[in-house]
């Protein structure tokens, strides 16, 4: 009774994120009760093994109770403090410090946002107004890669480039521009090495069409997350950096995917060294036991704005739970799991994952398994030697996330035939076995497409 009250309460008034409204309607609310390590068990009392870390964020797993301790001594403590008007929390000052210990780079000074849309808002902002200090207010445009994906908020979903966040919302804006995709599987050049060539031309273009003293900035995630899972070559990401070094225009890594682990090191930029003018993270930073997102500024970029108001005018940027003390306590416990142990497990067992996974490739529907630590994607194809899609008529993503849910397992089904995998980072070997026997069983379920 408990949950078809709620089923019925969820149709009649929650208004859900990223689904397709009639049908949600129509199939009504799948509600979760609790969770367990990589384990969720639902209102009717399947347990299943959670793929995708409830929406790539639950890192550390579910159930830590030192989280939920540290939150709740917190609450208890002092439930909210603003960082406006020179007012801080313990909390918030010590999360600062430990993300400026932990970051790439020069990216001392952060500045804390309720989760990764804003954070990219925030850095759309933060760059405007970076150029207009130093006299270069032609400096607006710009670019981000096409299956990108920064957010959905009123900013960021222009930089967003899937059709669903751009179509009835005026969007993306004439100063928001994409360049290709790697897209390795998809991608006609023959070797890594073209990829990345054609990558840094595909900037110099945009820019040289653009002009580079109207150009402001290039923002990329280290894996293209709700775009597909595309894993760019290796020294990918480090040659576009250069290219912005080249061209004058600030270098932009979107981690809210890849940062706390889910590759394997705290963040997605140790891989190539890089060192960006800004980096936004989110999701493990608490391990969605909170909302919290926050961007890293480089030193020379708070410098820059620092120095450019006048003296006792403050910086216009800021949000009511910017450095929430409940979340930023929460925060500061999960990195305390990070660094105690999990972030060596996401190495350890993500390389088992990444070889697990790539057994599947036997499988007749499985064109291409790519993989960067413990985040991967699995692409459904019905003839492997022309890379043939599924037609749309066959609803193959519909069919894939209830085939999944029925054999245990939750993972991102999306709309172009790809199935997403980003299992929590405490994941051991024998869970991804079984998390690879739920996903061929699933697979299985589809074996009449290729009829």
């Amino acid at each position: 009774m408990l949950s078809n009250s709620l089923i019925e309460k969820d149709r009649a008034h929650y208004f859900h994120p990223v689904v397709p409204i009639r049908a949600h309607e129509e199939r009504g609310v799948t509600v979760m009760q609790s969770g367990k390590g990589v384990f969720l068990t639902d209102s009717e009392g399947n347990e299943l093994l959670d793929g995708f870390a409830g929406l790539w964020c639950v890192n550390a797993g579910y159930g830590h109770e030192n989280v939920v301790a540290a939150a709740t001594e917190q609450m208890q403590r002092l439930p909210y403090a603003t960082g406006y008007f020179h007012f801080g929390s313990e909390p918030a000052i010590e999360l600062a410090a430990k993300l400026a210990e932990l970051s790439p780079g020069d990216l001392d000074h952060v500045f804390f946002t309720l989760g990764g849309s804003d954070a990219v808002d925030t850095v759309i902002r933060m760059v405007r107004y970076y150029f207009n200090a130093r006299g270069e207010s032609s400096k607006k445009h710009f670019i981000a890669l096409e299956k990108g994906y920064h957010g959905s908020s009123s900013n960021g979903a222009g930089l967003t480039a899937l059709p669903v966040f751009h179509d009835k919302f005026d969007l993306p804006m004439q100063w928001q521009h994409h360049i290709a995709s790697p897209y390795p599987y998809r991608n006609e050049a023959a070797t890594d090495e073209e990829i990345i060539a054609q990558g840094v031309a595909n900037l110099k273009a945009k820019v040289a069409e653009l002009g580079a003293e109207n150009t402001a900035a290039f923002i990329m995630e280290l894996v293209q997350g709700s775009g597909g899972v595309i894993v760019p070559p290796e020294g990918y990401a480090k040659a576009m950096e250069d290219t912005c070094r080249e061209l004058g225009i600030l270098f932009i890594v979107d981690e809210v995917i890849t940062g706390f682990g889910r590759t394997g090191p705290m963040f997605g930029c140790e891989h190539e060294g890089l060192t960006p003018d800004f980096l936004t993270t989110a999701k493990g930073l608490t391990s969605g036991y909170a909302p919290m997102g926050a961007v890293f500024v480089s030193d020379r970029v708070y410098q820059t704005i620092a120095d450019a108001a006048p003296e006792g005018v403050p910086f216009g940027h800021g949000f009511t739970y910017s450095g929430h003390p409940v979340s930023a306590a929460v925060a500061l416990e999960v990195i305390k799991l990070y660094e105690g142990g999990m972030i060596e497990n996401s190495k350890k067992v993500g390389a088992y994952f990444e070889a697990q996974l790539k057994t599947l490739l036997d499988h007749p529907l499985v064109g291409d398994v790519r993989a960067k630590g413990l985040l991967a994607a699995v692409e459904i194809v019905t003839d492997k030697s022309t890379k043939t899609k599924p037609a749309k008529e066959m609803n193959v993503a519909a069919r894939l996330a209830k085939a999944g849910y029925e054999n245990g397992v939750i993972f991102r089904a999306f709309a172009d035939d790809v199935i997403g995998l980003a299992p929590p980072i405490c994941i051991t070997e024998t869970e991804v076995d079984l998390l690879i026997t739920r996903l061929r069983a699933t697979l299985n379920t589809l074996l009449d497409l290729k009829g």
